[in-house]
């Protein structure tokens, strides 16, 4: 059965006609030395057999005749995809972070898989470090670090590892083929949700005919959950953060994560919590050193609705947007704020209809849909990463950073953890922040601000440090 785009990846496809609303993730790999290029580019290649993903190309016709649909490039060109450069002057992190940038602003070549690889190089101290650049409908954070295994050892000295599959043939899929195939797409899809649909409805009628007012109050708040989503935003809250463009600046913000967890149980909360403490404590830093006051700002956070029977990689999650409190100076009762309306976002009902919710904004102009991204303020998210130390061709892993696509907002903070550190990149829109600079050192202070509820010590990092990780590996909740 061909493979078509589901709905909620179909859109974001769809609205980067608009360079502002581009959907691309960087991730960097710092090394401890160069990885040995034969054998790293061998297996990327036999990562690509087990993830067929990574060999397919977006086909599609012309006015949205059909869905875009997933098709084994028959031209695929591992060099294509996978390149290596020496690390210009001053050899520093500074230089990978500029290529992650370019990176950040450059859009793919459409008739190609959707992805990149760069390995630079020649650092200071003879370190290197892999610059991997994916379209966000690949896969999600959470999907990104199951792929991930497939690309590194957990010693040093690789394995031999699982005998790959035949690589796929290519296809090229006519158009007649096409719309054929997403007719016979949609039947199929349809039957399976009508059969769920009947196994569910007996129980259900029960349950109406014995509580019909619940059951009435319960479709109610569903219709007004599905109205939360998909409500109009007329404006940002932040009246410094307006502007939007193409321009971005990159940084990271790194901390324990023992030391982030315990400041933000001290408070009654999750890391989540703290990070998203952390991000608005600086961000209402920012504004008032620039006489601006603000009580909230809206984030859109993506919230993972990845099941256990999902396949590897893929994207499963949907964007929840809501307001944050910005003004409360006491991050204890900040971080009891956010874990009551992160609670809440997760238990919107709409989130099960999300692909739904996907396939109706599709019919509507793009600027209609863009807007609803470009006057959310900023995007926050958390991903749990590897706790254990792991290595790629001979090369350790000593620092795990992604930069997630602002997605038409202001700027997008991702918290990946590894090996018991929390490395924060941030992606920032410069034509909404004049001074990134500033922005990211305001951020800086909300992580100590939150920290200090634990142990009271200052553990933030910039961005230049190199991570000195804990001897054992760490624990994420």
């Amino acid at each position: 059965m061909a493979q078509f785009m589901r709905e909620s990846d179909a859109l974001s496809w769809y609205l980067e006609g608009d360079p502002v609303l581009r959907s691309t993730v960087v991730a960097v790999a710092w090394l401890d030395r160069g990885p040995v290029w034969e054998t790293f580019a061998g297996k990327v290649e036999q990562a690509t057999r087990f993830l067929p993903a990574f060999r397919q190309r977006v086909v599609e016709l012309p006015a949205r005749l059909t869905g875009p649909r997933w098709a084994v490039d028959p031209e695929f060109d591992l060099a294509w995809h996978l390149h290596r450069m020496d690390a210009p002057a001053p050899h520093g992190p500074e230089v990978v972070l500029e290529l992650a940038r370019r990176e950040a602003m450059t859009g793919f070549d459409r008739s190609r898989p959707l992805w990149q690889f760069t390995l630079v190089e020649h650092l200071e101290g003879e370190r290197a470090a892999l610059v991997m650049k994916l379209h966000h409908s690949l896969t999600d954070g959470v999907g990104a670090m199951q792929l991930a295994v497939r690309l590194f050892d957990d010693r040093r000295a690789p394995g031999r590892g699982a005998i790959a599959p035949p690589a796929p043939e290519g296809e090229s899929p006519a158009p007649v083929g096409l719309v054929a195939e997403q007719l016979r797409w949609r039947w199929t899809r349809a039957t399976r949700v009508a059969g769920s649909q009947l196994r569910a409805a007996a129980p259900a009628a029960v349950a109406t005919a014995r509580r019909p007012g619940r059951s009435a109050r319960a479709a109610l708040d569903t219709a007004r959950s599905i109205g939360r989503t998909v409500a109009p935003v007329r404006a940002t809250l932040s009246p410094l953060m307006t502007a939007r463009g193409r321009g971005r600046y990159l940084d990271v913000i790194e901390v324990g994560l023992e030391e982030l967890k315990d400041a933000a149980a001290a408070a009654g909360g999750s890391v989540n919590d703290g990070f998203l403490a952390a991000v608005t404590g600086g961000l209402r830093r920012y504004h008032e050193q620039r006489g601006a006051v603000v009580e909230h700002l809206r984030v859109m956070m993506p919230i993972s609705i990845r099941r256990p029977e999902d396949p590897i990689g893929g994207n499963r999650i949907t964007l929840m947007r809501f307001t944050v409190p910005v003004g409360e100076p006491d991050p204890r009762l900040r971080i009891a704020a956010i874990e009551r309306r992160c609670r809440i976002a997760r238990d919107e009902r709409s989130l099960a209809y999300t692909n739904a919710i996907a396939g109706a904004l599709i019919l509507l102009p793009p600027a209609a849909v863009g807007s609803l991204f470009k006057r959310v303020d900023f995007v926050a998210s958390d991903v749990p990463g590897f706790t254990a130390p792991v290595y790629l061709a001979g090369a350790e892993v000593e620092r795990y950073v992604a930069f997630g696509p602002t997605t038409g907002t202001a700027f997008n903070v991702t918290l990946l953890s590894y090996r018991g550190r929390c490395n924060t990149g941030v992606t920032i829109d410069t034509a909404a922040v004049a001074d990134p600079d500033a922005l990211v050192g305001c951020l800086r202070a909300g992580f100590d601000e939150v920290l200090a509820l634990g142990s009271g010590r200052r553990a933030v990092r910039a961005a230049v440090a190199t991570p000195r990780a804990p001897a054992g590996p760490g624990a994420r909740p």
